[in-house]
């Protein structure tokens, strides 16, 4: 890179401000309800990474091995969390199926949020034609209701792996996300830093990554980690109508689904996965509304 073009750089640099990360963090830090979120997230992501770290600490640890002469025996010193109608240890099922169900929420998130951040550019910085053929398609997407397309695809899909049910539910969560990204871009685009790095000749691509897409992503990011917890409970809901993962994988909305029958001989059955995903969307969605917050000028 030529001194001149540095130069420039340094003096755009320094009409944006300071980097916005930093002012974030600063705010961010002083939430106890943020720390909160981190922790419980934090936890989760140790039991979805390292499930049988955590499975035999309160039942058995394998949640393949099942008792048919323990079936749907309530909690005990020997199951914390009783086992269910095949007679398996619900605790470790609840610990085994944390990886699928978040699994699934972050993966679906992150492909929407990638093609989001692609096509929502593309959109808000270009305009013109690509503007109006990427409303068209997003109009398109956002025309079928989230779950009910979500059925229509999963039907006609013969394997429904964590995966395969990913990618279904990232194909209608984008739309959303995309309108998002243009609109934070075309509030950018036109910003005194941008039309000075454009005027001297900096290229579209560096233009885009150093100066739009860093003032821009924020609002996104925000929205992002709200859809983590809304996907987890579509994968929850949709394997619990027999539409979603099927055994023998392990999730939380497997769990519920087996058991929504026997609820008042057997609640613990229902109750405790239903603790498990409430508390990882709560704390998904509290998160996002923080970080949507913090991440708005007017909220700082």
């Amino acid at each position: 890179m030529s001194e001149a073009t540095a130069s420039v750089e340094d003096a755009t640099a320094e009409h944006t401000g300071p980097p916005p990360g930093r002012g974030v963090w600063q705010t961010l830090r002083r939430r106890p309800l943020f720390w909160a979120c981190v922790v419980v997230l934090t936890l989760l992501g140790l039991v979805a990474a390292v499930p049988s770290w955590f499975a035999g600490w309160f039942g058995q640890p394998d949640p393949r091995v099942c008792d048919l002469s323990s079936s749907a025996q309530a909690p005990s010193a020997e199951h914390v969390f009783g086992t269910d109608l095949q007679g398996c240890d619900v605790w470790a099922n609840v610990i085994f199926g944390t990886r699928n169900s978040l699994s699934v929420g972050l993966l679906s998130t992150a492909v929407a949020l990638a093609v989001a951040l692609v096509v929502g550019t593309l959109a808000g910085y270009r305009g013109g034609w690509a503007d109006r053929l990427i409303s068209r398609l997003t109009d398109v997407f956002l025309g079928f209701p989230f779950l009910l397309g979500a059925v229509v695809v999963l039907t006609s899909v013969g394997s429904r792996s964590p995966v395969s049910v990913s990618m279904v539910l990232a194909l209608f969560s984008w739309p959303t996300m995309a309108r998002l990204v243009r609109s934070s871009v075309r509030s950018v685009r036109g910003a005194e830093y941008v039309d000075a790095a454009r005027a001297m000749g900096l290229s579209t691509a560096r233009i885009v990554r150093r100066y739009v897409l860093p003032n821009a992503i924020g609002p996104v990011l925000a929205v992002a980690t709200i859809s983590v917890g809304s996907v987890i409970v579509a994968e929850s809901t949709l394997t619990f109508l027999g539409l979603g993962l099927r055994a023998p994988s392990i999730s939380w909305g497997l769990q519920l689904s087996s058991a929504q029958s026997y609820f008042q001989t057997a609640p613990h059955m229902l109750v405790f996965p239903s603790i498990f995903l409430t508390v990882t969307v709560l704390a998904m969605i509290t998160l996002g509304d923080i970080l949507r917050d913090t991440l708005d000028p007017r909220g700082r």
